[in-house]
């Protein structure tokens, strides 16, 4: 699963060929997360209320490198990686 970003501890990444709707995952120690790009809604697992709010921060200020990513992972293309939370 090709990391696209990492800040504060938090691993977000996607698959390649991944099932709809476009999401990413992210990863907080023990903790992971499926991530609708479109909504910021969880769809599947959890992460802690702090990590949950960094990420939808900085999956907010990204949509769209998020969805051109999604795209790229879609056709088995190499990712971008995107700028962290600062």
């Amino acid at each position: 699963m090709p990391e696209i970003s990492r800040f504060f501890g938090i691993v977000i990444a996607m698959y390649y060929n991944d099932h709809e709707p476009p999401h990413f995952h992210a990863r907080y120690g023990g903790e992971k997360a499926l991530i609708a790009i479109e909504t910021l809604q969880v769809l599947r697992g959890r992460l802690s209320p702090r990590a949950l709010g960094l990420v939808v921060e900085w999956a907010a200020l990204h949509v769209d490198e998020l969805l051109e990513n999604w795209e790229l992972a879609r056709s088995q293309a190499s990712l971008n990686t995107i700028e962290p939370l600062r």
